[in-house]
C-alpha cells in the first residue's frame, strides 16, 4: 500500500525551484570554469577572496570528480525533484529523495566551508552563493517535508 503524501504550499514549491535554478545556474558556470578556463571567473582576489585559489585547490576534488561537476549533477536532480510535476507525484520515495538530497547537500557544504576556511584560507563568492542557496533550500524544505512526508502531525506549526 502506497504512504499518503500531503500537500505541500505554493509558496514553498516556487521557492524551492527557483533556488533550485539558481543553484543549477551557478554550479553549472563553476562547470564551465573548472573545465574551461575561460578567465569567466570574476572574482575579487584579495586576504579573503580569491575563486581561482578555491576552485583550483585540491579540495576541489571529492574523489578524484571536481566538486563543480557534483553541485551541478546535485542541481540538476533537485530542479527535477521541485518541478511541479515531482510534486504533485504519488510516489512517496520522491518526496523523502529530496528531503535527503538537501540534508546530504548542506552536510557536503559544511565540508566545503570548512576547506575554504581552515585550509585553503581563501572564499569564492561563486561557492558561498551556492552554500547559501543550500542551506536556504533546505530551510524550506525542513518546514514542508516532515508535514507532508507524515513525520510530525499536520497540525503541527
Amino acid at each position: 500500500m502506497a504512504r499518503p503524501v500531503a500537500p505541500v504550499a505554493t509558496w514553498a514549491r516556487i521557492t524551492t525551484l527557483l533556488l533550485s535554478l539558481a543553484g543549477l545556474g551557478l554550479s553549472t558556470y563553476l562547470t564551465i570554469e573548472h573545465f574551461g578556463h575561460s578567465n569567466l571567473l570574476v572574482c575579487p582576489h584579495n586576504t579573503l577572496f580569491n575563486c581561482l585559489s578555491v576552485t583550483t585547490s585540491a579540495q576541489s576534488y571529492f574523489f578524484g570528480i571536481p566538486v563543480a561537476v557534483l553541485g551541478l549533477v546535485s542541481f540538476l536532480v533537485m530542479t527535477a525533484l521541485n518541478t511541479p510535476w515531482a510534486w504533485n507525484a504519488k510516489q512517496y520515495w520522491l518526496h523523502v529523495a529530496r528531503f535527503v538530497l538537501a540534508i546530504g547537500s548542506m552536510g557536503f557544504v559544511l565540508w566545503l566551508i570548512a576547506a575554504e576556511l581552515v585550509i585553503i584560507d581563501h572564499i569564492c563568492l561563486y561557492c558561498t552563493a551556492v552554500h547559501f542557496i543550500t542551506f536556504v533550500l533546505l530551510i524550506v524544505l525542513t518546514q514542508v517535508s516532515p508535514k507532508q512526508l507524515g513525520w510530525v502531525s499536520r497540525s503541527a506549526n
